[in-house]
């Protein structure tokens, strides 16, 4: 049986160990970073290995960061870079041009992506920092503003279905408010229930209809003051009730430091408070183990929302014209751009 736990790897190709584990530990997906990557070959590679250490099912679930901007896994000399997330409203004073550009862009990363064997994108953000939040979203936000974010999130999750990638929205109920890095340390939020639900919930809440969403390593103390969201009952069930959730709910990193405790102990934990999956990232294979020991089987519930989730992938992508959307994508975000800089200004 699948368990309910996402794993990482530790580079370009799987080691003997590896494979042994994953054939064992069985989980239901996996995820790349930077380490994984080196060339479109290679990684294609990589993909139908990690599928084929688990049965070889085509749609076994591998997820990516790639967002643009500083959160992107595959970038140049074999990708295109791309903008992060605020760069498409400060381009234009127009929402409906940021809206396109956000779907254009998306919809070229899913048609990278799936090229490679990657269906999932840990994107979109809809967190909206507030003045004086840390920087860990900063500009990886599309906007300031909720109805703005929500926007631009709904865009590019668009975008990426219809390239056949599942998109996650992330990081439920809301990050733009952390003070401190979750990578570093645990965040504690002292907004009140009406104040969070006007503006961080928001973007949630409009998107609720999504098939997976990433959870908070944050403290919210007018939810549970005890518990991180990823750890806490009462928030995953506020995200389930108030946002109006019904998907896929992945922990966010148990490596990470907000959390506390072996990572037995946050596997168990997240997947005890309602989290579905949980994502350990790093590749290291003893923590991998320690993982495996407070993860159960992937079922019930959870179960119906990871197929459910699955099952919204496109598998005759909506057509696209690469090179025709690459060249109008370039173009609308570097002219936008040119004019906001003035006449003098050179592109750099």
């Amino acid at each position: 049986m699948t368990s309910a736990a996402i794993y990482g790897c530790g580079g370009h190709r799987l080691t003997a160990e590896e494979k042994v584990f994953f054939s064992d530990a069985r989980p239901w997906g996996f995820i790349l970073f930077r380490r994984n990557v080196d060339n479109p070959d290679q990684l294609r590679a990589l993909t139908d290995e990690l599928r084929d250490c688990i049965g070889g099912d085509a749609n076994t679930p591998i997820l990516i960061d790639q967002e643009g901007g500083r959160v992107q896994r595959m970038g140049p000399p074999h990708w295109p870079k791309y903008p992060p997330g605020d760069a498409y409203l400060k381009a234009t004073n127009d929402p409906l041009a940021a809206r396109e550009l956000a779907r254009i862009g998306a919809r070229l990363m899913a048609h990278e992506l799936k090229a490679v064997g990657i269906n999932i994108d840990c994107a979109p953000v809809l967190d909206v920092p507030v003045p004086g939040a840390h920087d860990i979203i900063g500009d990886r936000a599309y906007a300031r503003d909720p109805a703005l974010v929500a926007q631009l999130g709904r865009a590019a999750a668009e975008g990426l279905l219809a390239g056949g990638v599942l998109p996650v929205i992330k990081h439920m109920p809301g990050h733009g408010r952390a003070f401190a890095d979750t990578h570093k340390e645990l965040p504690t939020v002292h907004a009140d229930l009406e104040t969070l639900d006007a503006w961080d919930f928001a973007p949630f809440k409009a998107l609720s209809d999504m098939p997976i969403g990433m959870t908070a390593h944050i403290i919210f103390t007018a939810i549970d003051r005890k518990h991180p969201a990823t750890q806490s009952k009462k928030a995953i069930r506020m995200i389930r009730e108030r946002l109006g959730f019904n998907g896929l709910l992945l922990s966010d990193d148990l490596v990470m430091n907000a959390l506390s405790g072996d990572l037995t102990e946050r596997a168990q934990k997240s997947l005890k408070a309602g989290c579905d999956l949980v994502i350990h990232w790093n590749g290291v294979l003893d923590e991998m183990r320690q993982v495996a020991e407070g993860t159960g089987k992937l079922k019930g519930g959870a179960k119906r929302r990871a197929d459910a989730a699955l099952a919204r992938i496109v598998h005759t992508p909506e057509p696209l014209d690469y090179r025709e959307a690459r060249d109008r994508f370039d173009a609308m975000l570097a002219g936008r751009l040119d004019a906001a800089k003035g006449p003098d200004v050179a592109e750099a």
